[in-house]
């Protein structure tokens, strides 16, 4: 059996990241870009790695894991959401399916179900679920598909981790201690009634407080208040099928990626769409790329994870291609090759960034 490196738990780890961030002198958000280009950090789901990539070069400049489809020290499987904070990177293992790329057992899948904080010299510093465990309990999960690292939430004072724990049909705000503080969604219970989801694929904490979750299966985006209530949904009126990640932009519309129309689409504050972009009308386009992450950036341009067409894109309002990394509709690990890419973010420039909120308890 693998032996992992001792977890830096509670205070230690704190004191650890909080330091970091006091010398950074700004909170956790990262400094703006030098330039608009880069870099971009990629989970690069079915190479079973964390990448990150220099755009002017399309070359890795830093990565985590080793391509094993059994979580390890060194590995990540499956892996569906990456983020940088200060100079640690947050990254959920959400492991793979029998039948998908990047896992070899084809009868029970190649499971991870952690949430893991990697040091820059690699190194496993946190962590939330046991490798290859999958369950509801203490320190446990069921297919983490996103999470986000929290330097407030109202109500609980600390840093915390925001996780889409999918197939626990919840989202679950872990402190570093690993206890469950919040939570929305009824444990292993998939429904659209009161406190209940199916199949969760993201949640990001809003300035407002509240939090938006994108609730996959029953087509919708919600924002919820710290006490579980529902107080907006999107659907872009109705059309919506398969809601994959959801973020408030800064002029008050909210993104979405709609991966089952194989879009991404932006609705205002009445649920009325304003703009989209479609990812399978280029020659050569697998039919059903279903992307699952859209992010905005500063310039006004949106990043895009077109997963089963294996690329990241970068496109304009208007619609233009401006950056590709990943070829398209070709599956490799070789140079600039991407294999179901399921998130993208531009260091330090993406919305869903976890701003250092200043909530009366912190």
């Amino acid at each position: 059996m693998a032996r992992f490196p001792p977890r830096i738990t509670g205070s230690r780890l704190v004191l650890a990241i909080a330091g970091t961030i006091m010398l950074a002198g700004a909170g956790l958000a990262a400094p703006a870009r030098a330039q608009p280009e880069g870099p971009i950090l990629i989970a690069d789901q079915f190479n079973n790695r964390v990448i990150e990539i220099n755009p002017a070069t399309h070359r890795v400049i830093w990565h985590f894991g080793n391509g094993s489809d059994l979580p390890g020290p060194n590995s990540i499987v499956g892996v569906n959401d990456a983020e940088r904070f200060g100079p640690f990177t947050l990254m959920a293992g959400t492991g793979t399916p029998p039948g998908l790329p990047g896992c070899s057992d084809t009868v029970n899948g190649c499971p991870d179900n952690r949430v893991i904080i990697v040091d820059p010299t690699d190194h496993i510093i946190w962590q939330y679920g046991q490798a290859g465990v999958t369950g509801a309990g203490p320190d446990q999960l069921n297919t983490p598909v996103h999470s986000v690292f929290l330097s407030s939430f109202p109500g609980h004072k600390g840093l915390h981790v925001l996780i889409t724990d999918q197939g626990n049909q919840r989202i679950i705000l872990v402190n570093l201690k690993h206890q469950i503080v919040w939570q929305y969604g009824t444990t292993g219970v998939a429904g659209n009634g009161a406190n209940q989801l199916s199949n969760p694929n993201s949640a990001e904490l809003l300035e407002n407080g509240h939090v938006l979750i994108s609730d996959e299966n029953n087509n919708r985006v919600i924002e919820v208040t710290p006490a579980l209530a529902i107080v907006k949904t999107f659907t872009a009126q109705g059309t919506v099928s398969g809601a994959a990640f959801a973020s408030r932009l800064s002029n008050g519309d909210t993104l979405i990626s709609d991966s089952n129309n194989n879009r991404i689409v932006e609705v205002n504050a009445n649920d009325q769409p304003v703009w989209q972009y479609i990812t399978n009308t280029m020659p050569g386009s697998n039919p059903s790329p279903l992307p699952t992450r859209a992010v905005r950036l500063r310039n006004g341009d949106t990043l895009i994870s077109d997963q089963f067409n294996d690329r990241v894109i970068e496109v304009t309002k208007a619609g233009k291609i401006v950056f590709q990394q990943g070829t398209l509709n070709a599956p490799g690990a070789s140079f600039n090759q991407l294999n179901g890419p399921y998130d993208a973010k531009v260091i330090g420039d993406f919305t869903g960034l976890s701003p250092p909120f200043d909530f009366d308890d912190h």
